[in-house]
């Protein structure tokens, strides 16, 4: 049972993947545990690439539509996908949320994806940057979720002198299970990485076309 479910999502996910190329449309798949960082670290980054760049964004949450409505106070186009019980967004949800999008009319797509590092691991929805991030409150001993992840992106940096936060060990965990991973350290709350952290997804959408 479980194979054929991840089979097909993994064609659907393909279908995707071809149809954002198609489009020239950079995608990420962003994913963190609860109360990374991971909303503000978005707006953060919608704002900064808008207007030069398009950006457009797909929600994924339990239930609420908290998440959504932060983010469309940056003036980019937003979806909610309430997932109920589910853990994770997968290929069909993507499919059907992007119909709601004009899609011809981004540059960039942004999928928020449910608050959970488990789950959502297992389910390639078709983009081209899986995004992990690691916020400094939660310690150094997370990176082993990251395996799968092509960028790992630590957040909160402004609070690593008030929280003990060993950057070098978190830094050699995340070479250790994601040696070919991007790593940036971001302060949605400073901007400090932010530029960075942008004229790198700039780079990767050039370079994709």
């Amino acid at each position: 049972m479980h194979q054929s479910i991840f089979a097909a999502n993994d064609r659907m996910a393909e279908r995707n993947r071809g149809f954002f190329k198609a489009l020239g449309l950079l995608t990420l798949n962003v994913v963190s545990s609860p109360g990374s960082g991971k909303t503000a670290l978005l707006q953060k980054t919608i704002e900064r690439l808008q207007p030069a760049t398009r950006v457009g964004v797909i929600v994924g949450d339990l239930e609420t539509d908290n998440d959504a409505r932060r983010l469309r106070t940056t003036g980019a186009p937003v979806v909610q996908i309430s997932t109920g019980t589910l853990c994770h967004l997968d290929a069909e949800m993507i499919a059907r949320a992007v119909g709601q999008l004009d899609a011809k009319a981004l540059d960039v797509l942004i999928i928020e994806n449910v608050g959970n590092l488990v789950c959502p691991a297992e389910f390639d929805l078709g983009e081209d940057l899986r995004v992990a991030l690691l916020s400094v409150t939660e310690g150094e001993d997370k990176p082993p979720m990251f395996r799968n992840a092509h960028v790992v992106v630590i957040t909160k940096i402004d609070l690593a002198p008030h929280v003990d936060f060993d950057r070098a060990a978190a830094l050699e965990n995340i070479r250790r299970v994601s040696p070919l991973a991007a790593i940036f350290e971001v302060s949605s709350r400073s901007g400090a990485g932010i530029d960075a952290w942008c004229d790198y997804l700039m780079s990767r959408r050039t370079g994709a076309k």
